[in-house]
């Protein structure tokens, strides 16, 4: 084989090889732009609110590609009404909406899923010292989270609805503030405005530390939704369904408030106030999610 041989054999090589990685670069980088597409199209930031101290209240909507975000069966999940004090139910939240993230054809054409991971970020910053996402490594050891419950007026917002309300209601054995009025705080507007704005088909709220999934009324019973989404999260999950809280008098709850507008809601108490139980509940959302595709 002479040398010009040789040469236009390495030659072409050389142009082969810098064709492939040129190609194979260029489809990577399409990809990544694909990827980036669906994403911006499958989840939607909103501010809903603003706390008392300022902090904004954000729900994150995700919607199957291609969707528009007025169209289809609306699902939402709650966590941290309770702030501090229930911090892990929001860590719960960013944990699920990781999960949808990565796994969008979970959700079908016609249901969107809205999740409001932390429905009070005053009582969340008491006991965390942080503003936005966090994880569970972040959570000081030691801290007394109960102050963390109230927002920045010391109001229990979930005593702050229009169910009964009472300026005082009960949480345990103490007497807690309801507020003003109903919706006198902030971030009660906040969910109530953005339920008139999207009506739901059902409403979820994520608690610790009862271990168990409770129904909601105001005055006229347990809706048949409700009773029908208790338990089938209750089924999915392992958590024990309840159809009412009656340990003691509960006024001005969030759930009854739905109740009372026919809109089913539960509420999802987590078995401890550090874990997150991630798999049960992942396979309590999948079960709504299902719920709502028959609606």
């Amino acid at each position: 084989m002479n040398r010009k041989t040789i040469f236009v054999i390495v030659a072409f090589l050389v142009i082969l090889g810098v064709s492939i990685l040129f190609f194979s670069s260029s489809s990577e980088l399409e990809e990544e732009v694909v990827e980036e597409e669906i994403s911006e199209r499958v989840i939607e930031e909103s501010i809903i609110g603003v706390s008392v101290e300022g902090r904004d209240i954000k729900a994150y909507t995700y919607l199957p590609e291609g969707r528009e975000n007025d169209d289809g069966k609306h699902l939402v999940f709650v966590g941290g009404i309770h702030g501090g004090y229930e911090w892990n139910s929001i860590v719960l939240a960013y944990e699920i909406m990781d999960y949808l993230e990565e796994n969008p054809d979970v959700i079908p054409k016609d249901v969107k899923v809205t999740i409001i991971p932390s429905a009070n970020p005053d009582g969340l910053y008491k006991v965390i010292g942080k503003e936005g996402r966090f994880g569970l490594s972040d959570v000081p050891t030691g801290v007394n989270t109960s102050a963390g419950r109230f927002n920045a007026n010391g109001v229990d917002l979930n005593r702050n609805f229009d169910c009964n309300w009472k300026p005082e209601s009960m949480w345990r054995g103490q007497v807690v503030s309801a507020g003003t009025s109903a919706f006198s705080e902030p971030e009660a507007m906040a969910i109530k405005s953005f339920v008139e704005d999207t009506n739901p088909v059902a409403m979820i709220f994520w608690h610790s530390q009862s271990n168990a999934v409770y129904g909601s009324e105001c005055n006229d019973g347990v809706l048949e939704g409700t009773r029908t989404i208790m338990n089938l999260y209750s089924n999915a999950s392992g958590y024990p369904a309840i159809e009412s809280f009656d340990y003691y008098e509960i006024t001005g709850d969030v759930e009854g408030w739905l109740a009372s507008i026919n809109i089913p809601a539960i509420t999802v108490e987590l078995s401890t106030h550090e874990d997150i139980e991630f798999e049960k509940n992942l396979a309590g959302v999948k079960s709504l999610i299902q719920y709502a595709t028959g609606r």
